[in-house]
């Protein structure tokens, strides 16, 4: 099979495309074959060296495809989606059965590999990092980007009112189609003066923040007395060590850094919170929007574009030849 590899850690030209044996699956697991691969941040923090990885290592963690070696419940054919797999830039994966999502007929497997697992990350965001209440106000920063864009949509379902900070114009119009009630551009105007002055210097009772050392300061500058800031990443930077005094002085303010794999680490965990986004997919409750999908060859450009800050929406590789027709209208 072919598949992308680093062997050193680095920048995006430490991806390679390599020939390697298609793995064979082990008791209880499932040999899929990708159909789309996912591309987050948390692979290029892998390739990068701001988190850990084996090396040689085959990058990506979320896809889709068909089942091709099944069991009893997941039979070859079953369309199936995964979160947390590791080495899913390649076109075939074992994966432990436990870890896979079948796909109902009303969700395409693109659709799958576009929306899981930021879809799962807005789930336990929303629903268990902080519990959304109808009423409340709401900042989320890089509202225009992938999770962004669905984290704004269950917002406004939930009932909140949607501050978003974005960097262009182009990015703005696309965060108020996503229903955002006000967007800041922050290359233009400071974000906490701006969110301040929107809440009659109230404050938000929550901040999304995935941008991390550029903006935590400001996040919980903006929280009213008792509010939470929810840090899910850090694409300026990792955050230093936080006084737990600061958070006093600001408001007794709650201070989270969730991550997923924490919210999928079970079955029952994954099924109820996966089982949560199928709904919001049939319900028509999230609507996706895919930035590009590269053929698996282009994933170092693909990396490239992400890290440049100006894309939006989701980012995929189509793996299989099945998934290249797919995307190129054949």
């Amino acid at each position: 099979m072919r598949a992308i590899q680093f062997f050193s850690q680095g920048g995006s030209e430490v991806l390679e495309v390599r020939d390697l044996s298609r793995p064979t699956p082990k008791e209880g697991e499932v040999l899929v074959r990708v159909d789309y691969a996912g591309i987050n941040y948390a692979d290029v923090y892998q390739r990068n060296g701001q988190n850990p990885a084996t090396l040689p290592c085959i990058p990506g963690a979320e896809g889709a495809g068909t089942v091709v070696e099944g069991n009893a419940e997941l039979t070859p054919g079953t369309r199936v989606a995964w979160l947390s797999q590791p080495g899913s830039y390649g076109e075939y994966l074992a994966i432990p059965a436990w870890k896979l999502v079948a796909l109902p007929a009303e969700v395409s497997t693109q659709e799958a590999a576009a929306a899981m697992l930021q879809a799962v990350t807005v789930q336990y965001l929303t629903e268990t990092s902080y519990r959304v209440q109808s009423g409340d106000t709401v900042l989320v920063h890089a509202g225009a980007g992938g999770v962004g864009l669905l984290l704004t949509q269950v917002l406004k379902h939930k009932g909140a009112i949607v501050i978003s900070t974005v960097s262009s114009k182009e990015k703005a119009e696309l965060a108020k189609a996503a229903g955002a009630d006000h967007v800041i551009l922050y290359t233009e105007t400071d974000f906490v003066a701006a969110t301040r002055e929107l809440t009659q210097q109230k404050g938000v009772h929550v901040v999304y923040d995935s941008v991390g050392l550029t903006t935590y300061l400001g996040s919980m500058a903006v929280l009213r007395p008792l509010g939470s800031l929810v840090l899910f990443g850090q694409s300026s930077g990792n955050v230093p060590p936080i006084d737990p005094m600061h958070l006093c002085r600001q408001g007794s303010l709650l201070f989270t850094r969730p991550t997923l794999a924490h919210h999928i680490a079970d079955a029952e965990g994954l099924k109820h919170r996966s089982q949560r986004v199928l709904g919001w997919l049939r319900e028509g409750v999230l609507r996706l929007r895919i930035h590009q999908v590269y053929p698996l060859e282009q994933a170092a450009i693909a990396h490239t574009d992400l890290e440049s800050r100006q894309t939006t929406g989701k980012l995929m590789l189509a793996v299989s030849q099945t998934a290249k027709n797919e995307w190129q209208g054949k």
